[in-house]
């Protein structure tokens, strides 16, 4: 991920509201079809699972992400992990394969993105990624908008993601010189480990800091009761309305 400073990452935190994340990631694994021996870069690795599964089916794993701390986290599970702005990748031809899991969306640079992974290919190497796309948690991006625009507040610079179209993203592919053989928009309803302010505290930092400290936690509140009526049941259980953009190329 690029370093963002309103969005900071909890290791703990995370494990508890987002680990669902990784888990509900091993689809695109499947798509990477890794094979032991390959050298492979993980594009924003959060911390660490994915990578640590990638390591164990015997590939040479190097992780990257913009959070010091998710680094730490992933350090710890004995992995190759550096911070580094995916937006600023600083490798040349070494790769067979760059692998990312939920997030590219936290990269608003995608042309930077697909530069960077382009040279870090070697020729015959593949890009192989899922990520937020068009029409993902827009419940939840509506009333955080919403929440913002009511205190008179322009809410876009505080926007942290991208969520492209599959047409969108395979322009951008295609005009790198990538070659892209799958590509899709799929539509993923996420049942949340818990009640949506959960998943608020974890990804929803960058539109609260928008906000004077004292006011955060009544904002992301009257966000997550707008939420409610719209994917919680009387349960308790929260669906959020995920859509992934899911894609493998080949750089020729």
């Amino acid at each position: 991920m690029p370093v963002n400073q309103n969005q900071t990452w909890n290791p703990d935190q995370y494990a508890e509201n987002a680990r669902f994340v990784a888990e509900l990631g091993m689809p695109v694994v499947e798509l990477l079809a890794p094979k032991p021996g390959e050298r492979i870069l993980d594009l924003g690795c959060g911390d660490g699972p994915l990578t640590r599964k990638l390591a164990d089916l015997g590939c040479n794993v190097v992780g990257v992400d913009g959070s010091p701390e998710m680094i730490d986290a992933a350090k710890k599970l004995g992995l190759d992990a550096r911070v580094m702005d995916g937006q600023a990748l600083a490798f040349e031809n070494e790769f067979d394969a760059v692998f990312s899991n939920a997030a590219l969306h936290w990269m608003k640079q995608p042309d930077k993105v697909i530069e960077g992974v382009w040279r870090a290919l070697r020729h015959g190497g593949r890009f192989v990624a899922e990520c937020g796309g068009k029409g993902n948690v827009n419940t939840i991006l509506e009333a955080l908008r919403s929440g913002l625009s009511r205190r008179g507040i322009d809410p876009e610079p505080y926007n942290p993601w991208i969520f492209l179209d599959a047409d969108e993203y395979r322009a951008l592919l295609e005009k790198q010189g990538f070659r892209v053989n799958t590509i899709a928009l799929i539509p993923r309803p996420t049942l949340l480990p818990g009640d949506v302010i959960g998943w608020l505290e974890t990804f929803g930092k960058s539109f609260a800091a928008a906000l004077p400290p004292s006011e955060r936690a009544a904002y992301l509140e009257e966000v997550a009761a707008a939420c409610r009526p719209k994917f919680c049941n009387a349960k308790g259980e929260c669906i959020a309305d995920y859509v992934r953009l899911r894609f493998s190329a080949t750089k020729p």
